[in-house]
């Protein structure tokens, strides 16, 4: 009885093990699409770009392993490099803020509870969906050339207004603007977690006699930190990546004076149009520090200033 018993437990286990083994082999290959574009198209581009980085490569003949000289040369004679960190760095430090400044204001207005909030949300979403193609670069250059219809709007009133994008002074406020103007994006984000907040707590505050400011301040911005510290992480890093904008507005130069020389697009004019595609492969794997150290330190300073319900 008791080898029966132990012997039909030896096929139950062994019938159990196939079963799970099938289920596994079966969840491997409904992956196998999504591994071989992951490896092929991910996975496979970063190693080589690894590699690239330590060699002489111009697109032409094999790449000469060169070992960290791409990066010594990054760090003491390449003063481009410099030049672009520093547009990039600016453009990042006003137009984040800014952008995230005015997607909480818009989401407070619209959870305010207005008709037809749903067609409003879609028309501010729309920018955050065109913002960065082409089409709209080119539009953006139109409006705020010599003769273009921001200056026609000032001629109105009298203001002679400069060559925006020709102007050194002004070419990355103009950049600035057209990111902050693609605030759809967060301004869902801090919709969504708007209506998270409960009611009862402004409805206590103003029996209390707090001013609408003074809610914002006490309530809103602290029960809304992790939306805030979620949308700044995700804002600054897609402005560490900007390109288009700058490409199509400067028309590939990054002037006038580099003041449109944004990181990425030095990178793209010495892997494509100097072919030095080990430098510039360098240059990414930089940029990937870079971006890596902001989100360590954005997780890091976390803990100070982000408020969870626990």
């Amino acid at each position: 009885m008791t080898v029966a018993v132990q012997a039909s437990g030896k096929v139950e286990r062994a019938r159990g093990r196939r079963r799970i083994t099938s289920r596994t082999l079966s969840g491997y290959m409904f992956l196998t699409p999504w591994l071989i574009g992951f490896i092929g198209l991910t996975a496979g581009p970063i190693l080589v770009s690894l590699y690239l980085s330590f060699t002489d490569f111009d697109l032409l003949q094999s790449p000469n392993w060169v070992g960290a000289a791409n990066y010594v040369r990054i760090a003491t004679a390449d003063p481009k490099f410099l030049s672009s960190m520093q547009v990039t760095f600016l453009f990042v430090l006003f137009a984040v803020p800014l952008k995230l400044a005015f997607a909480l204001g818009v989401a407070m207005l619209l959870n305010k509870g207005i008709a037809g909030l749903p067609v409003y949300r879609a028309l501010f979403y729309l920018p955050s969906l065109l913002g960065a193609s082409v089409a709209i670069a080119v539009l953006w250059r139109q409006l705020f050339a010599g003769s273009g219809l921001v200056n026609q709007f000032l001629a109105l009133f009298g203001i002679q207004g400069p060559s925006w994008i020709s102007n050194p002074n002004y070419a990355l406020s103009t950049l600035v603007v057209l990111s902050i103007w693609q605030f759809g994006s967060p301004m869902i984000i801090f919709l969504a977690g708007l209506r998270q907040i409960p009611r009862d707590l402004y409805e206590a505050a103003a029996i209390d006699g707090a001013t609408p400011w003074s809610r914002f301040w006490r309530i809103t911005l602290p029960l809304l930190t992790p939306v805030v510290f979620f949308n700044a992480v995700i804002q600054t890093i897609e402005a560490f990546k900007a390109f288009t904008p700058a490409f199509i507005i400067s028309e590939g130069t990054g002037g006038p004076i580099d003041s449109t020389l944004f990181y990425t697009l030095y990178l793209y004019q010495e892997a494509f149009s100097n072919f030095r595609m080990g430098y510039a492969s360098a240059l990414a794997w930089v940029l990937v520090v870079i971006i890596a150290l902001f989100t360590a330190f954005s997780f890091l300073s976390a803990r100070y200033w982000v408020h969870y319900d626990e």
